[in-house]
């Protein structure tokens, strides 16, 4: 099973299957937004739905601290683009 979490130290959504990181989506901080800059999943892993996960959580972790995101790296901006929910948070 796939297990999403946050890594606020790293600045990041990570993805593991068991101990093996297999993913992340990374963004960059500051006192009112995140940027997310980086998202990645290992391509054995493709298709499931894991880099939506990672952008997810990040949006959900945001959420949680009143931030807004910018989706500067191209998937999250395709996410954003096609998830109206996302469009509060949204810089």
């Amino acid at each position: 099973m796939i297990k999403i979490v946050h890594e606020a130290d790293k600045n990041r959504a990570a993805a593991y299957d068991g101990d093996k990181n297999i993913g992340e989506s990374t963004y960059s901080p500051s006192d009112k937004f995140w940027i997310i800059d980086h998202t990645l999943v290992d391509k054995n892993y493709g298709g499931q739905g894991i880099a939506g996960q990672l952008v997810a959580e990040i949006v959900k972790q945001a959420r949680e601290r009143g931030l807004k995101i910018m989706p500067l790296c191209p998937f999250a901006k395709k996410e954003f683009d096609r998830r109206p929910e996302y469009a509060d948070i949204r810089m």
